[in-house]
Protein backbone atom coordinates (compact mmCIF):
# COMPACT_ATOMS: atom_id res chain seq x y z
CA UNK A 1 0.00 0.00 0.00
CA UNK A 2 3.34 2.22 0.15
CA UNK A 3 2.48 3.43 3.75
CA UNK A 4 5.08 3.71 6.02
CA UNK A 5 5.24 0.49 8.48
CA UNK A 6 5.09 2.79 11.78
CA UNK A 7 2.21 4.39 10.89
CA UNK A 8 0.25 1.45 10.34
CA UNK A 9 1.54 0.47 13.92
CA UNK A 10 1.22 3.86 15.48
CA UNK A 11 -1.61 4.19 18.54
CA UNK A 12 -2.51 7.39 19.54
CA UNK A 13 -1.03 8.87 22.93
CA UNK A 14 -4.32 10.74 23.35
CA UNK A 15 -5.65 10.14 26.73
CA UNK A 16 -9.51 8.72 26.96
CA UNK A 17 -12.06 11.60 26.71
CA UNK A 18 -15.08 8.95 28.47
CA UNK A 19 -14.42 11.21 31.87
CA UNK A 20 -14.44 14.68 30.22
CA UNK A 21 -17.21 13.98 27.73
CA UNK A 22 -19.25 13.07 30.99
CA UNK A 23 -18.35 16.20 33.04
CA UNK A 24 -19.04 17.80 29.73
CA UNK A 25 -22.74 16.83 29.20
CA UNK A 26 -23.27 16.70 32.68
CA UNK A 27 -22.78 20.30 32.90
CA UNK A 28 -24.75 20.90 29.62
CA UNK A 29 -28.20 19.26 31.22
CA UNK A 30 -27.93 21.23 34.20
CA UNK A 31 -26.59 24.68 32.23
CA UNK A 32 -28.91 24.00 29.55
CA UNK A 33 -28.25 27.59 27.84
CA UNK A 34 -24.67 27.25 28.27
CA UNK A 35 -22.09 27.42 25.41
CA UNK A 36 -18.69 25.87 24.97
CA UNK A 37 -16.81 28.71 26.22
CA UNK A 38 -18.56 28.96 29.84
CA UNK A 39 -18.17 25.06 30.00
CA UNK A 40 -14.74 25.20 29.24
CA UNK A 41 -14.27 28.14 31.91
CA UNK A 42 -16.42 25.28 34.62
CA UNK A 43 -14.24 22.58 33.45
CA UNK A 44 -10.88 24.83 34.21
CA UNK A 45 -12.01 26.05 37.55
CA UNK A 46 -12.78 22.21 38.08
CA UNK A 47 -8.32 21.24 37.45
CA UNK A 48 -9.01 19.61 33.83
CA UNK A 49 -5.82 21.28 32.13
CA UNK A 50 -7.86 21.61 28.63
CA UNK A 51 -7.66 24.22 26.00
CA UNK A 52 -11.24 25.64 24.35
CA UNK A 53 -10.64 23.91 20.69
CA UNK A 54 -10.86 20.56 22.46
CA UNK A 55 -14.04 21.53 24.27
CA UNK A 56 -15.04 22.83 21.52
CA UNK A 57 -14.84 19.69 19.13
CA UNK A 58 -15.89 17.44 21.86
CA UNK A 59 -19.33 19.86 21.97
CA UNK A 60 -20.25 19.61 18.61
CA UNK A 61 -19.25 15.67 18.47
CA UNK A 62 -21.95 15.33 21.26
CA UNK A 63 -24.31 17.46 19.43
CA UNK A 64 -24.54 20.07 21.84
CA UNK A 65 -24.34 23.21 20.29
CA UNK A 66 -27.03 25.85 20.89
CA UNK A 67 -29.49 25.89 17.66
CA UNK A 68 -31.64 28.66 18.02
CA UNK A 69 -30.34 32.14 17.34
CA UNK A 70 -31.81 35.47 19.20
CA UNK A 71 -32.82 37.17 16.26
CA UNK A 72 -30.72 40.42 15.01
CA UNK A 73 -32.33 44.04 15.79
CA UNK A 74 -33.82 45.81 12.44
CA UNK A 75 -32.97 48.96 13.66
CA UNK A 76 -30.08 50.45 15.03
CA UNK A 77 -30.09 50.59 18.92
CA UNK A 78 -29.37 54.35 20.04
CA UNK A 79 -28.23 55.24 24.14
CA UNK A 80 -29.39 57.77 25.81
CA UNK A 81 -26.37 60.29 25.38
CA UNK A 82 -27.17 61.56 29.03
CA UNK A 83 -25.94 58.50 30.63
CA UNK A 84 -22.33 57.41 31.54
CA UNK A 85 -21.36 54.01 32.46
CA UNK A 86 -20.99 52.66 36.06
CA UNK A 87 -17.07 52.36 37.21
CA UNK A 88 -18.19 51.07 41.19
CA UNK A 89 -20.86 48.94 42.38
CA UNK A 90 -24.07 50.10 43.76
CA UNK A 91 -23.45 53.44 41.80
CA UNK A 92 -26.09 52.00 39.18
CA UNK A 93 -29.01 49.22 39.22
CA UNK A 94 -31.47 48.66 36.89
CA UNK A 95 -34.95 47.26 37.90
CA UNK A 96 -37.55 45.77 35.58
CA UNK A 97 -40.56 42.85 35.88
CA UNK A 98 -41.19 39.60 34.10
CA UNK A 99 -43.91 37.38 33.73
CA UNK A 100 -44.52 33.76 34.13
CA UNK A 101 -46.88 31.35 35.13
CA UNK A 102 -47.92 28.75 37.59
CA UNK A 103 -48.14 24.97 36.61
CA UNK A 104 -51.71 25.54 37.35
CA UNK A 105 -51.85 28.22 34.87
CA UNK A 106 -51.66 31.17 37.21
CA UNK A 107 -49.97 34.47 36.65
CA UNK A 108 -47.08 35.81 38.42
CA UNK A 109 -44.84 38.70 38.20
CA UNK A 110 -40.87 38.67 38.78
CA UNK A 111 -39.36 41.68 40.07
CA UNK A 112 -35.81 41.69 38.78
CA UNK A 113 -32.73 43.88 39.77
CA UNK A 114 -29.08 44.20 38.66
CA UNK A 115 -26.07 45.85 39.37
CA UNK A 116 -24.95 47.31 35.67
CA UNK A 117 -21.45 47.42 36.87
CA UNK A 118 -20.93 44.19 38.65
CA UNK A 119 -24.08 42.39 37.17
CA UNK A 120 -24.76 40.92 40.43
CA UNK A 121 -28.34 40.22 40.65
CA UNK A 122 -29.63 41.68 44.00
CA UNK A 123 -33.11 40.24 44.19
CA UNK A 124 -35.08 38.28 41.94
CA UNK A 125 -38.63 38.68 43.80
CA UNK A 126 -41.79 36.66 42.52
CA UNK A 127 -45.60 37.10 43.44
CA UNK A 128 -49.12 37.21 42.37
CA UNK A 129 -49.41 40.88 42.01
CA UNK A 130 -47.36 43.62 42.47
CA UNK A 131 -47.93 47.58 43.98
CA UNK A 132 -45.52 50.22 44.61
CA UNK A 133 -45.32 49.52 48.43
CA UNK A 134 -44.16 46.07 47.34
CA UNK A 135 -41.52 46.95 45.17
CA UNK A 136 -40.31 49.39 48.35
CA UNK A 137 -40.71 46.20 50.54
CA UNK A 138 -38.29 44.34 48.39
CA UNK A 139 -35.82 47.24 47.76
CA UNK A 140 -35.20 47.75 51.04
CA UNK A 141 -34.91 44.15 52.56
CA UNK A 142 -32.01 44.08 49.86
CA UNK A 143 -30.42 47.40 50.32
CA UNK A 144 -30.02 46.45 54.42
CA UNK A 145 -28.12 43.09 53.12
CA UNK A 146 -25.86 44.87 50.29
CA UNK A 147 -26.38 48.52 50.36
CA UNK A 148 -28.43 51.45 48.60
CA UNK A 149 -27.22 52.27 44.80
CA UNK A 150 -27.37 55.84 44.06
CA UNK A 151 -29.12 55.55 41.01
CA UNK A 152 -31.74 53.04 39.67
CA UNK A 153 -32.65 52.73 35.82
CA UNK A 154 -36.68 51.65 35.37
CA UNK A 155 -39.38 52.11 32.72
CA UNK A 156 -42.14 54.04 33.39
CA UNK A 157 -44.78 51.58 34.44
CA UNK A 158 -47.06 52.45 37.27
CA UNK A 159 -45.07 50.69 40.13
CA UNK A 160 -42.28 52.60 39.34
CA UNK A 161 -43.76 56.11 39.35
CA UNK A 162 -46.04 55.39 42.31
CA UNK A 163 -45.71 57.80 45.36
CA UNK A 164 -44.01 55.05 47.27
CA UNK A 165 -41.49 54.57 45.34
CA UNK A 166 -41.04 57.88 44.64
CA UNK A 167 -40.79 58.67 48.73
CA UNK A 168 -38.34 55.77 49.36
CA UNK A 169 -36.30 57.20 46.75
CA UNK A 170 -36.06 60.59 48.12
CA UNK A 171 -35.54 59.69 51.72
CA UNK A 172 -32.62 57.33 50.65
CA UNK A 173 -31.29 59.71 48.09
CA UNK A 174 -31.82 57.33 45.34
CA UNK A 175 -32.23 58.51 41.98
CA UNK A 176 -34.94 57.33 39.79
CA UNK A 177 -33.67 57.03 36.03
CA UNK A 178 -36.68 56.41 33.61
CA UNK A 179 -36.47 55.62 30.48
CA UNK A 180 -38.20 56.89 27.60
CA UNK A 181 -41.49 55.66 26.23
CA UNK A 182 -41.12 52.68 24.00
CA UNK A 183 -37.40 52.56 24.03
CA UNK A 184 -36.50 49.31 25.78
CA UNK A 185 -33.04 50.03 24.81
CA UNK A 186 -32.29 52.73 27.54
CA UNK A 187 -32.16 49.85 30.33
CA UNK A 188 -30.71 47.50 27.86
CA UNK A 189 -28.68 45.66 30.87
CA UNK A 190 -31.90 44.39 32.56
CA UNK A 191 -33.38 43.44 29.37
CA UNK A 192 -30.04 41.48 28.66
CA UNK A 193 -30.25 39.64 32.39
CA UNK A 194 -33.79 38.88 31.92
CA UNK A 195 -33.28 37.28 28.53
CA UNK A 196 -30.62 35.10 30.51
CA UNK A 197 -32.96 34.91 33.50
CA UNK A 198 -35.63 33.50 30.84
CA UNK A 199 -34.15 30.95 29.02
CA UNK A 200 -32.02 29.55 32.16
CA UNK A 201 -34.77 29.51 34.60
CA UNK A 202 -37.67 30.44 33.87
CA UNK A 203 -37.61 27.90 31.08
CA UNK A 204 -36.09 25.00 32.03
CA UNK A 205 -38.16 24.52 35.03
CA UNK A 206 -42.16 24.14 36.24
CA UNK A 207 -43.62 26.29 39.10
CA UNK A 208 -45.85 23.92 41.11
CA UNK A 209 -46.31 27.24 43.59
CA UNK A 210 -45.32 30.40 44.48
CA UNK A 211 -43.22 29.20 47.29
CA UNK A 212 -41.60 26.50 44.30
CA UNK A 213 -41.00 29.65 42.35
CA UNK A 214 -39.09 31.51 44.35
CA UNK A 215 -36.96 28.36 45.79
CA UNK A 216 -36.20 27.45 42.17
CA UNK A 217 -35.34 31.19 41.20
CA UNK A 218 -33.34 31.91 44.32
CA UNK A 219 -31.40 28.76 43.49
CA UNK A 220 -30.65 29.79 39.60
CA UNK A 221 -29.97 33.68 41.18
CA UNK A 222 -27.12 32.40 43.49
CA UNK A 223 -25.56 30.29 40.45
CA UNK A 224 -25.95 33.17 38.41
CA UNK A 225 -24.09 35.02 40.89
CA UNK A 226 -21.31 32.64 42.70
CA UNK A 227 -21.07 30.59 39.58
CA UNK A 228 -21.79 31.33 36.24
CA UNK A 229 -19.03 33.20 34.38
CA UNK A 230 -19.76 36.68 32.82
CA UNK A 231 -17.73 37.59 29.77
CA UNK A 232 -18.26 41.50 30.30
CA UNK A 233 -16.69 40.88 33.58
CA UNK A 234 -13.82 39.08 32.00
CA UNK A 235 -15.27 35.53 32.81
CA UNK A 236 -15.44 36.04 36.59
CA UNK A 237 -19.04 35.60 38.50
CA UNK A 238 -20.03 38.97 39.94
CA UNK A 239 -19.92 38.06 43.42
CA UNK A 240 -16.21 38.31 42.52
CA UNK A 241 -16.39 42.63 41.78
CA UNK A 242 -18.63 42.74 44.89
CA UNK A 243 -16.20 41.04 47.36
CA UNK A 244 -13.53 43.15 45.61
CA UNK A 245 -14.97 46.64 46.02
CA UNK A 246 -15.57 45.98 50.29
CA UNK A 247 -19.98 45.81 49.58
CA UNK A 248 -22.13 44.35 52.35
CA UNK A 249 -22.38 40.34 52.42
CA UNK A 250 -24.96 39.48 49.88
CA UNK A 251 -28.66 38.33 50.67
Amino acid sequence: MRVDRSLYHYKSRRGEQADLQLRIKEICETRVRYGYRRVHILLRREGWDVNPKRIYRLYKEMGLQLRNKTPKRRVRAKLRDDRMAATSTNQVWAMDFVHDQLATGRKIRILTIVDTFSRYAPAVDPRFSYRGEDVVMTLEKVCREIGYPRTIRVDQGSEFISRDLDLWAYQKDVVLDFSRPGKPTDNAFIESFNGKFRAECLNAHWFMSLDDARSKMEDWRRDYNEVRPHSAIGNKPPISLMNASGAAGPP
